[in-house]
């Protein structure tokens, strides 16, 4: 399998984490899994019809669809023929660029877009990451991300602020950053919060030697012993931690 990233233009990267491309490779048939990041994103498949959502979903040749914030793990089977690209957009920009339905009516689901919010495929074949630079500074709506500053603050402490604080930190409501969290991420402040510091913890994990215990990382995560810490890798990535 071969998978790369790529950035938007300058003026993107404030909505856009990065553009990628999943290409299969011959005699090479396998289940990928990806974890829960807090992201929506935007998927078109130039290649044979790809079965994705643990096998739910069937995306077809030509066809783009929106993917919401996943709150577990989710598979896509990956064969030679498999060719997707793709845009994962940085948390609560989808609205940005899209008139649609509040994000926790897509929460967990991949759905296929109308052909307007759809890509071009012959204009995706010629020049991909330049078109679809294109496509979003030719959509962009509003430069205006109403969650950035408490999205910066998750962020900042690992995921280990409560949201008490981080309403008091950002002049809101508990009720309204509920609201606002459902309506532009699909996902509650709290679990948003669980998302960024289960991926520190796995971060953590993969780049640290064999020497320190998951006790310690644990509580440098902020779980509250080694049990906690391993029952949400579990849940977010179907894997123990010595599989990681």
């Amino acid at each position: 399998m071969n998978y790369k990233k790529i950035k938007p233009s300058k003026e993107l990267e404030p909505f856009i984490h990065f553009y990628w491309e999943l290409k299969g490779q011959e005699l090479e048939s396998q289940w990928e899994r990806v974890f829960p990041d807090g992201c929506a994103g935007i998927v078109m498949n130039l290649g044979n019809t790809c079965l994705t959502d643990n096998g739910a979903v069937s995306m077809e040749f030509g066809k783009t669809y929106v993917v919401g914030a996943m709150k577990s793990f989710k598979d896509s089977f990956i064969d030679n023929d498999t060719h997707l690209l793709g845009v994962c957009l940085k948390p609560a920009t989808f609205a940005n660029f899209y008139s649609y339905a509040t994000q926790n009516e897509l929460t967990n689901a991949t759905i296929e877009f109308e052909k307007s919010n759809s890509f071009n495929v012959d204009k995706t074949l010629v020049n991909p990451f330049n078109y679809f630079d294109y496509f979003f500074l030719e959509r962009i709506k509003s430069r205006n991300n109403q969650l950035q500053s408490v999205v910066n603050d998750i962020h900042s402490t690992n995921g280990q602020i409560s949201i008490v604080e981080l309403s008091k930190r950002n002049f809101t409501t508990v009720r309204q950053l509920e609201r606002n969290f459902k309506k532009y991420i699909g996902l509650s402040p709290k679990e948003y919060s669980n998302i960024i510091r289960f991926q520190n913890a796995l971060s953590i994990i993969k780049n640290s030697n064999q020497n320190r215990s998951l006790l310690d990382i644990a509580f440098e995560c902020g779980y509250y012993d080694h049990s906690h810490l391993t029952n949400e890798i579990k849940r977010n990535t179907g894997l123990s931690p010595s599989l990681l």
